[in-house]
């Protein structure tokens, strides 16, 4: 798998709310309502990462979990960290 050009990954961040691009990686910040929903979200977004044989970094705290994608193998951003995104925003909690 390729990586994504600059190009590519602006428009694909397009159809992505609120994540931004930190040099080789796409990151969001989700807010959540307590510490118990954080980690709930984690482990949602863990059932779609492991299907996709794709693992996030993430960092959690009281009511923020923070993503980062990155194809490591392939020393950027691929395809598969936009999907991954995608898949993530359908798990976040709306509002």
């Amino acid at each position: 798998m390729s990586t994504l050009t600059d190009d590519e990954i602006t428009d694909g961040l397009t159809a992505l709310p609120g994540w931004e691009r930190q040099g080789d990686e796409i990151v969001k910040e989700y807010r959540l309502g307590n510490f118990k929903d954080s980690v709930a979200f984690v482990v949602r977004l863990s059932y779609e990462a492991e299907a996709a044989n794709h693992h996030p970094d993430l960092d959690i705290r009281w009511n923020k979990v923070r993503v980062a994608l990155s194809t490591h193998s392939e020393g950027g951003l691929t395809a598969r960290d936009l999907d991954l995104a995608a898949a993530v925003e359908a798990l976040a909690p709306k509002g």
